[in-house]
């Protein structure tokens, strides 16, 4: 009898158990999701609530590497013991069939009409990296030099983060924010535009977006220059479109439009001549590129309209160079930090090949000069290594002495000088 009550009271007790698991299992919550995008930073917050009522809360990233988690449960052996919920995770990444390197990237280019030192400074930044460099003087809209033009004069790809300056400046032009508004994101997290382009931050500009509606952000994207050919009768020139319909809302809607570009293709040149507007004040020149010395010659600026952008200049610059100072830019500074820079970096990717954007201009004692990286590949490819790629080019022409003499050491009074 003594027996029979034992085991039965091990039955009952296994019951109880499974019951408890079953009761933990089905309160576990999820109270919030967003995602990490390659050039954006978004955030996490998942709760588990125990069966004991207590709470424990962790924060956990969804990153371009797709990483999955699997909850398990891990009971503890002792006797009484309450079991317990263990998270695995399981991490995917994603593949790429496309290469971040190639050869011969200049073959076929056309070279007479191009700065010598600008195109080397350009060639040597690049090397053997699957992409094309673009040198602007803002001022007038010359290209001044164009390394892998079938590249550079192609259809373009997602402008990835980059299209946030379009964003930036719409939203500014319509009142909804300055550079130091507090925009909340959910709960008391905040961020003002100053730090979102500075970090990149996805939930931000889609947030803008939302408020700003398809019609406005289209409108901008417009005006700004995209969906329609950025050169003067470049030769070879294709057209990055801008599409007529928002995003469906089950693909991320006008949000993720206004976060990394999506549905929306943008060329190298598109974004060149843009941010060349933002670089001399707001004047949307056609770029042009000579091909011979005569056209260098003749050259004439042609300007395709005025910006209305002027007083939105300063408010997003502070981002911008903050990007390059701390931000997703900062790579740029390990090669160069001479004279200030203001840009943008960009990286996504679509069907396997990845893509990494970054437009920049610089205050030089020369004037600015506007330049644009844009990479294709597959994992070493992204929106900061084109920032890095553009400190190269920069520290090229600073060592050819492009910009100015380097300033020389006083000899006078020194041992071993001579006059």
């Amino acid at each position: 009898m003594s027996r029979s009550l034992k085991v039965f009271g091990a039955l009952l007790f296994g019951l109880v158990l499974g019951a408890g698991v079953g009761a933990n299992a089905a309160t576990t919550t999820t109270t919030g999701k967003t995602k990490h995008h390659s050039a954006g930073t978004t955030r996490v917050a998942t709760s588990v609530k125990a069966h004991s009522g207590a709470s424990h809360s962790s924060s956990a990233a969804k990153s371009a590497s797709h990483a999955v988690a699997t909850t398990t449960v891990a009971g503890r052996r002792r006797h009484g013991a309450r079991p317990t919920l263990a998270v695995r995770r399981t991490r995917y990444q994603e593949h790429f069939s496309a290469s971040s390197y190639a050869d011969n990237l200049t073959l076929g280019d056309v070279v007479e009409g191009e700065d010598p030192l600008v195109r080397a400074a350009a060639i040597e930044a690049l090397g053997n990296m699957n992409g094309t460099a673009i040198a602007i003087d803002p001022s007038t809209g010359r290209i001044l030099a164009m390394v892998n033009q079938k590249l550079a004069l192609s259809r373009g790809a997602e402008p990835c983060s980059t299209i946030k300056l379009t964003v930036a400046l719409a939203a500014l032009e319509e009142g909804i924010v300055n550079k130091d508004t507090p925009v909340n994101l959910g709960g008391h997290y905040h961020l003002t535009m100053t730090e979102a382009l500075a970090h990149s931050n996805n939930l931000y500009f889609e947030t803008l977006g939302r408020q700003l509606g398809f019609e406005r952000v289209k409108h901008y994207a417009n005006e700004f220059g995209l969906g329609e050919l950025a050169g003067y009768q470049i030769q070879g020139e294709q057209l990055g479109t801008y599409p007529d319909e928002v995003l469906p809302a089950s693909l991320g809607g006008v949000g993720r439009m206004c976060s990394f570009g999506e549905s929306v293709s943008m060329t190298p040149l598109q974004l060149g001549a843009l941010v060349s507007a933002i670089a001399n004040g707001g004047t949307l020149y056609y770029l042009q590129h000579p091909e011979t010395a005569v056209d260098v010659a003749t050259f004439e600026p042609k300007v395709k309209r005025v910006l209305d952008i002027a007083p939105l200049i300063p408010e997003i610059s502070v981002g911008m160079q903050g990007a390059v100072q701390y931000g997703t830019a900062r790579s740029l500074r390990a090669n160069f930090s001479q004279f200030p820079v203001m840009g943008k970096t960009g990286t996504c990717s679509n069907n396997g090949t990845r893509f990494g954007w970054f437009g920049s201009f610089a205050d030089t004692p020369k004037g600015r000069i506007v330049t644009v990286f844009f990479l294709e590949g597959g994992r070493p490819t992204f929106g900061p290594k084109a920032a890095e790629l553009t400190g190269e080019f920069y520290r090229a022409l600073w060592d050819k002495d492009y910009f100015q003499q380097k300033p020389t050491v006083e000899t006078s009074g020194v041992v071993g000088a001579s006059e």
